[in-house]
Protein backbone atom coordinates (compact mmCIF):
# COMPACT_ATOMS: atom_id res chain seq x y z
CA UNK A 1 0.00 0.00 0.00
CA UNK A 2 1.16 3.52 -0.82
CA UNK A 3 1.52 6.23 1.87
CA UNK A 4 -1.72 7.80 0.60
CA UNK A 5 -3.65 4.52 0.91
CA UNK A 6 -2.23 3.88 4.39
CA UNK A 7 -3.22 7.40 5.51
CA UNK A 8 -6.74 6.92 4.12
CA UNK A 9 -7.14 3.56 5.89
CA UNK A 10 -5.97 5.10 9.18
CA UNK A 11 -8.49 7.92 8.77
CA UNK A 12 -11.29 5.43 8.01
CA UNK A 13 -10.34 3.32 11.07
CA UNK A 14 -10.37 6.44 13.26
CA UNK A 15 -13.81 7.50 11.97
CA UNK A 16 -15.23 4.00 12.51
CA UNK A 17 -13.73 3.88 16.01
CA UNK A 18 -15.19 7.29 16.92
CA UNK A 19 -18.60 7.12 15.25
CA UNK A 20 -19.31 3.41 14.84
CA UNK A 21 -19.47 0.86 12.02
CA UNK A 22 -21.25 2.16 8.91
CA UNK A 23 -20.50 5.83 9.59
CA UNK A 24 -18.45 5.84 6.36
CA UNK A 25 -18.39 3.23 3.60
CA UNK A 26 -17.57 2.64 -0.04
CA UNK A 27 -20.65 3.41 -2.15
CA UNK A 28 -20.30 0.44 -4.50
CA UNK A 29 -19.99 -1.95 -1.56
CA UNK A 30 -23.03 -0.59 0.28
CA UNK A 31 -26.45 -2.27 0.22
CA UNK A 32 -28.17 -1.84 -3.14
CA UNK A 33 -31.69 -0.30 -2.99
CA UNK A 34 -33.09 -3.57 -4.36
CA UNK A 35 -31.45 -5.46 -1.47
CA UNK A 36 -33.08 -3.32 1.24
CA UNK A 37 -35.22 -5.58 3.48
CA UNK A 38 -38.93 -4.84 3.26
CA UNK A 39 -42.31 -5.70 4.75
CA UNK A 40 -45.12 -6.57 2.36
CA UNK A 41 -48.10 -4.22 2.17
CA UNK A 42 -50.49 -7.17 1.97
CA UNK A 43 -51.24 -6.33 -1.68
CA UNK A 44 -49.52 -8.12 -4.58
CA UNK A 45 -50.19 -5.21 -6.92
CA UNK A 46 -48.83 -2.56 -4.56
CA UNK A 47 -45.72 -4.60 -3.68
CA UNK A 48 -44.92 -4.84 -7.40
CA UNK A 49 -45.62 -1.14 -8.01
CA UNK A 50 -43.23 -0.19 -5.17
CA UNK A 51 -40.43 -1.89 -7.11
CA UNK A 52 -38.78 -3.49 -4.06
CA UNK A 53 -41.56 -5.80 -2.87
CA UNK A 54 -42.93 -3.73 -0.02
CA UNK A 55 -42.14 -0.93 2.43
CA UNK A 56 -38.44 -0.62 3.40
CA UNK A 57 -37.08 -1.20 6.89
CA UNK A 58 -35.17 1.67 8.48
CA UNK A 59 -37.10 4.30 6.55
CA UNK A 60 -39.96 6.79 6.93
CA UNK A 61 -43.08 6.14 4.85
CA UNK A 62 -46.08 8.49 4.51
CA UNK A 63 -49.54 7.17 3.60
CA UNK A 64 -51.94 10.03 2.89
CA UNK A 65 -55.33 10.64 1.34
CA UNK A 66 -58.91 11.79 2.00
CA UNK A 67 -61.07 10.46 4.80
CA UNK A 68 -62.26 6.83 4.58
CA UNK A 69 -59.87 6.01 1.73
CA UNK A 70 -58.21 3.02 3.44
CA UNK A 71 -55.08 4.58 4.99
CA UNK A 72 -55.35 2.88 8.38
CA UNK A 73 -56.45 -0.40 6.79
CA UNK A 74 -53.33 -0.47 4.60
CA UNK A 75 -51.10 0.29 7.63
CA UNK A 76 -52.75 -2.55 9.60
CA UNK A 77 -52.00 -4.94 6.71
CA UNK A 78 -48.31 -3.99 6.96
CA UNK A 79 -48.41 -4.72 10.71
CA UNK A 80 -50.05 -8.11 10.04
CA UNK A 81 -47.34 -9.00 7.49
CA UNK A 82 -44.55 -7.90 9.88
CA UNK A 83 -46.04 -9.99 12.69
CA UNK A 84 -46.02 -13.05 10.41
CA UNK A 85 -42.23 -12.62 10.27
CA UNK A 86 -42.03 -12.38 14.06
CA UNK A 87 -41.82 -8.58 14.15
CA UNK A 88 -42.77 -6.42 17.13
CA UNK A 89 -45.18 -3.65 16.13
CA UNK A 90 -46.51 -0.47 17.74
CA UNK A 91 -49.64 1.50 16.84
CA UNK A 92 -49.60 5.11 18.05
CA UNK A 93 -53.30 5.98 17.99
CA UNK A 94 -53.23 9.77 18.24
CA UNK A 95 -56.79 9.88 16.87
CA UNK A 96 -58.04 7.49 19.62
CA UNK A 97 -60.08 5.67 16.99
CA UNK A 98 -58.43 2.30 16.33
CA UNK A 99 -60.99 -0.45 15.64
CA UNK A 100 -59.60 -3.63 17.22
CA UNK A 101 -62.19 -5.82 15.45
CA UNK A 102 -60.99 -4.53 12.05
CA UNK A 103 -57.37 -5.17 13.06
CA UNK A 104 -58.23 -8.78 14.01
CA UNK A 105 -60.17 -9.32 10.76
CA UNK A 106 -57.16 -8.12 8.75
CA UNK A 107 -54.93 -10.62 10.52
CA UNK A 108 -53.25 -8.50 13.19
CA UNK A 109 -52.39 -10.37 16.38
CA UNK A 110 -53.82 -7.76 18.75
CA UNK A 111 -52.50 -9.65 21.80
CA UNK A 112 -48.97 -8.85 20.61
CA UNK A 113 -49.60 -5.34 19.28
CA UNK A 114 -48.39 -2.45 21.44
CA UNK A 115 -50.89 0.44 21.54
CA UNK A 116 -50.35 4.01 22.69
CA UNK A 117 -52.95 6.77 22.82
CA UNK A 118 -50.86 9.87 23.64
CA UNK A 119 -52.21 13.10 25.09
CA UNK A 120 -50.24 15.45 22.83
CA UNK A 121 -47.89 15.52 19.83
CA UNK A 122 -44.73 15.89 21.94
CA UNK A 123 -45.62 12.80 23.98
CA UNK A 124 -46.34 10.76 20.84
CA UNK A 125 -43.08 11.65 19.08
CA UNK A 126 -40.99 11.28 22.25
CA UNK A 127 -42.46 7.79 22.69
CA UNK A 128 -41.64 6.94 19.05
CA UNK A 129 -38.06 8.21 19.52
CA UNK A 130 -37.56 6.07 22.66
CA UNK A 131 -38.89 2.92 20.93
CA UNK A 132 -36.73 3.43 17.83
CA UNK A 133 -33.58 4.03 19.92
CA UNK A 134 -34.26 0.81 21.82
CA UNK A 135 -33.75 -1.13 18.57
CA UNK A 136 -36.39 -3.64 19.66
CA UNK A 137 -39.34 -2.55 17.49
CA UNK A 138 -39.83 -3.46 13.84
CA UNK A 139 -42.83 -1.37 12.72
CA UNK A 140 -44.33 1.81 14.19
CA UNK A 141 -47.52 3.34 12.78
CA UNK A 142 -48.50 6.89 13.77
CA UNK A 143 -52.20 7.59 13.09
CA UNK A 144 -52.29 10.43 12.25
CA UNK A 145 -50.06 13.48 11.74
CA UNK A 146 -53.12 15.76 11.87
CA UNK A 147 -53.90 14.46 15.38
CA UNK A 148 -50.39 15.23 16.73
CA UNK A 149 -51.56 18.39 18.48
CA UNK A 150 -48.73 20.37 20.14
CA UNK A 151 -48.99 20.84 23.90
CA UNK A 152 -49.03 24.63 23.49
CA UNK A 153 -52.14 24.42 21.33
CA UNK A 154 -53.91 22.08 23.77
CA UNK A 155 -53.23 24.41 26.69
CA UNK A 156 -54.24 27.56 24.79
CA UNK A 157 -57.71 29.00 24.47
CA UNK A 158 -60.13 27.91 21.74
CA UNK A 159 -59.67 30.24 18.78
CA UNK A 160 -56.06 31.22 19.60
CA UNK A 161 -53.64 31.36 16.67
CA UNK A 162 -50.94 28.65 16.77
CA UNK A 163 -49.20 29.20 13.46
CA UNK A 164 -46.72 26.51 12.37
CA UNK A 165 -46.42 24.89 15.82
CA UNK A 166 -47.18 21.44 14.43
CA UNK A 167 -44.83 21.94 11.46
CA UNK A 168 -41.98 22.90 13.83
CA UNK A 169 -42.72 19.88 16.02
CA UNK A 170 -42.61 17.49 13.04
CA UNK A 171 -39.44 19.07 11.64
CA UNK A 172 -37.60 18.77 14.94
CA UNK A 173 -38.77 15.19 15.53
CA UNK A 174 -37.85 13.93 12.06
CA UNK A 175 -34.35 15.41 12.28
CA UNK A 176 -33.80 13.28 15.39
CA UNK A 177 -35.59 10.16 14.16
CA UNK A 178 -34.02 9.77 10.71
CA UNK A 179 -30.60 8.74 12.05
CA UNK A 180 -31.98 6.37 14.72
CA UNK A 181 -34.19 4.65 12.12
CA UNK A 182 -31.29 3.59 9.90
CA UNK A 183 -29.49 2.04 12.90
CA UNK A 184 -32.53 0.23 14.31
CA UNK A 185 -34.02 -0.86 10.95
CA UNK A 186 -37.47 0.18 12.20
CA UNK A 187 -40.12 0.96 9.60
CA UNK A 188 -41.89 4.19 10.63
CA UNK A 189 -45.25 4.83 8.93
CA UNK A 190 -47.00 8.18 9.27
CA UNK A 191 -50.67 8.30 8.25
CA UNK A 192 -51.66 11.77 7.07
CA UNK A 193 -54.79 13.62 5.99
CA UNK A 194 -55.25 16.12 3.17
CA UNK A 195 -56.75 19.59 3.36
CA UNK A 196 -58.08 21.84 0.59
CA UNK A 197 -55.44 24.40 -0.34
CA UNK A 198 -56.73 27.96 -0.46
CA UNK A 199 -54.74 30.03 -2.97
CA UNK A 200 -54.79 33.80 -3.04
CA UNK A 201 -53.83 33.69 -6.71
CA UNK A 202 -56.64 31.48 -7.96
CA UNK A 203 -54.51 28.30 -7.81
CA UNK A 204 -53.99 27.99 -11.58
CA UNK A 205 -52.03 24.82 -12.22
CA UNK A 206 -51.04 24.40 -8.57
CA UNK A 207 -52.03 21.69 -6.10
CA UNK A 208 -55.57 21.89 -4.76
CA UNK A 209 -54.74 19.81 -1.66
CA UNK A 210 -52.03 19.92 0.97
CA UNK A 211 -51.01 17.42 3.68
CA UNK A 212 -50.86 18.30 7.38
CA UNK A 213 -47.72 18.92 9.44
CA UNK A 214 -45.66 21.09 7.09
CA UNK A 215 -43.04 20.03 4.55
CA UNK A 216 -40.56 18.11 6.74
CA UNK A 217 -42.33 14.75 6.31
CA UNK A 218 -42.28 15.16 2.52
CA UNK A 219 -38.49 15.53 2.60
CA UNK A 220 -37.68 12.81 5.13
CA UNK A 221 -40.04 10.15 3.72
CA UNK A 222 -38.41 7.55 1.47
CA UNK A 223 -41.85 6.67 0.09
CA UNK A 224 -45.08 8.66 -0.11
CA UNK A 225 -48.28 6.78 -1.01
CA UNK A 226 -51.39 8.68 -2.06
CA UNK A 227 -54.43 6.45 -1.53
CA UNK A 228 -57.90 7.30 -2.85
CA UNK A 229 -61.27 5.65 -3.31
CA UNK A 230 -62.04 5.36 -7.03
CA UNK A 231 -65.19 3.24 -6.96
CA UNK A 232 -67.51 1.04 -4.95
CA UNK A 233 -67.76 -2.76 -4.78
CA UNK A 234 -71.34 -4.00 -4.91
CA UNK A 235 -72.99 -7.34 -4.34
CA UNK A 236 -76.48 -6.99 -5.77
CA UNK A 237 -77.92 -3.82 -4.27
CA UNK A 238 -75.53 -3.80 -1.30
CA UNK A 239 -72.22 -1.94 -1.21
CA UNK A 240 -69.68 -4.30 0.38
CA UNK A 241 -66.44 -2.40 -0.19
CA UNK A 242 -64.52 0.16 -2.17
CA UNK A 243 -62.10 0.13 -5.06
CA UNK A 244 -58.97 2.09 -4.13
CA UNK A 245 -56.02 3.34 -6.15
CA UNK A 246 -52.59 3.97 -4.65
CA UNK A 247 -50.21 6.33 -6.44
CA UNK A 248 -46.56 6.23 -5.38
CA UNK A 249 -45.81 9.96 -5.35
CA UNK A 250 -42.25 9.54 -4.02
CA UNK A 251 -39.94 6.53 -4.08
CA UNK A 252 -36.22 6.71 -3.26
CA UNK A 253 -35.69 3.01 -3.97
CA UNK A 254 -37.41 2.53 -7.36
CA UNK A 255 -39.10 4.62 -10.08
CA UNK A 256 -42.00 6.69 -8.65
CA UNK A 257 -45.46 7.55 -10.04
CA UNK A 258 -46.56 3.95 -10.51
CA UNK A 259 -50.10 3.07 -9.44
CA UNK A 260 -51.82 0.00 -8.02
CA UNK A 261 -55.51 -0.78 -7.58
CA UNK A 262 -57.22 -3.25 -5.27
CA UNK A 263 -60.49 -3.82 -3.44
CA UNK A 264 -61.07 -3.12 0.25
CA UNK A 265 -63.94 -5.06 1.79
CA UNK A 266 -65.65 -3.26 4.66
CA UNK A 267 -64.60 -4.79 7.96
CA UNK A 268 -62.21 -7.26 6.27
CA UNK A 269 -59.47 -5.33 4.50
CA UNK A 270 -57.81 -6.07 1.16
CA UNK A 271 -59.73 -8.68 -0.86
CA UNK A 272 -56.94 -11.12 -1.72
CA UNK A 273 -59.16 -13.34 -3.89
CA UNK A 274 -60.16 -10.46 -6.16
CA UNK A 275 -56.52 -9.39 -6.44
CA UNK A 276 -55.46 -12.94 -7.32
CA UNK A 277 -58.11 -13.05 -10.08
CA UNK A 278 -57.19 -9.64 -11.55
CA UNK A 279 -53.46 -10.34 -11.57
CA UNK A 280 -53.95 -13.90 -12.89
CA UNK A 281 -55.94 -12.49 -15.82
CA UNK A 282 -53.23 -9.90 -16.47
CA UNK A 283 -50.51 -12.57 -16.51
CA UNK A 284 -52.67 -15.08 -18.42
CA UNK A 285 -53.03 -17.67 -15.65
CA UNK A 286 -56.81 -17.16 -16.04
CA UNK A 287 -58.47 -16.53 -19.41
CA UNK A 288 -61.34 -14.05 -19.60
CA UNK A 289 -63.87 -13.93 -22.43
CA UNK A 290 -66.69 -11.45 -21.84
CA UNK A 291 -68.31 -12.41 -18.54
CA UNK A 292 -66.78 -15.92 -18.57
CA UNK A 293 -63.57 -16.88 -16.76
CA UNK A 294 -61.60 -20.00 -17.67
CA UNK A 295 -59.36 -21.60 -15.04
CA UNK A 296 -57.70 -24.99 -15.59
CA UNK A 297 -60.11 -25.77 -18.47
CA UNK A 298 -63.28 -25.01 -16.50
CA UNK A 299 -65.56 -22.01 -17.20
CA UNK A 300 -67.11 -19.74 -14.56
CA UNK A 301 -69.89 -17.27 -15.36
CA UNK A 302 -69.09 -13.97 -13.65
CA UNK A 303 -66.37 -12.94 -11.23
CA UNK A 304 -68.51 -13.78 -8.17
CA UNK A 305 -68.75 -17.44 -9.28
CA UNK A 306 -64.97 -17.64 -9.65
CA UNK A 307 -64.43 -15.90 -6.29
CA UNK A 308 -66.77 -18.38 -4.61
CA UNK A 309 -64.89 -21.32 -6.19
CA UNK A 310 -61.48 -20.02 -5.06
CA UNK A 311 -62.71 -19.35 -1.51
CA UNK A 312 -63.95 -22.96 -1.30
CA UNK A 313 -60.82 -24.43 -2.92
CA UNK A 314 -57.73 -23.31 -1.01
CA UNK A 315 -55.28 -25.53 -3.01
CA UNK A 316 -56.26 -23.84 -6.31
CA UNK A 317 -55.94 -20.42 -4.65
CA UNK A 318 -52.51 -21.40 -3.29
CA UNK A 319 -51.43 -22.61 -6.75
CA UNK A 320 -52.27 -19.22 -8.30
CA UNK A 321 -50.55 -17.38 -5.42
CA UNK A 322 -47.41 -19.47 -5.97
CA UNK A 323 -47.37 -18.55 -9.66
CA UNK A 324 -47.85 -14.87 -8.80
CA UNK A 325 -45.10 -15.03 -6.16
CA UNK A 326 -42.68 -16.52 -8.70
CA UNK A 327 -43.58 -13.72 -11.11
CA UNK A 328 -43.12 -11.15 -8.31
CA UNK A 329 -39.66 -12.52 -7.41
CA UNK A 330 -38.57 -12.47 -11.08
CA UNK A 331 -39.82 -8.89 -11.51
CA UNK A 332 -37.96 -7.64 -8.44
CA UNK A 333 -34.61 -9.23 -9.35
Amino acid sequence: MSKKEIALQQALDQITSSFGKGSIMWLGRAVSPRDVPVYSTGSFALDLALGVGGLPKGRVVEIYGPEASGKTTLALHVIAEAQKQGGTCVFVDAEHALDSSLAKAIGVNTENLLLSQPDCGEQALSLVDTLIRSGSVDVIVVDSVAALVPKGELEGEMGDAHMAMQARLMSQALRKLSHSLSLSQTLLIFINQVRAKLSTFGGFGGPTEVTCGGNALKFYASMRLNIRRVGLVKKGEDTIGSQVAVKIVKNKLAPPFRTAQFELEFGKGICKVTEIIELSIKHKFIAKNGTFYNLNGKNYHGKEALKKFLRLNEPVQEELMTKLNIYKINMLQ
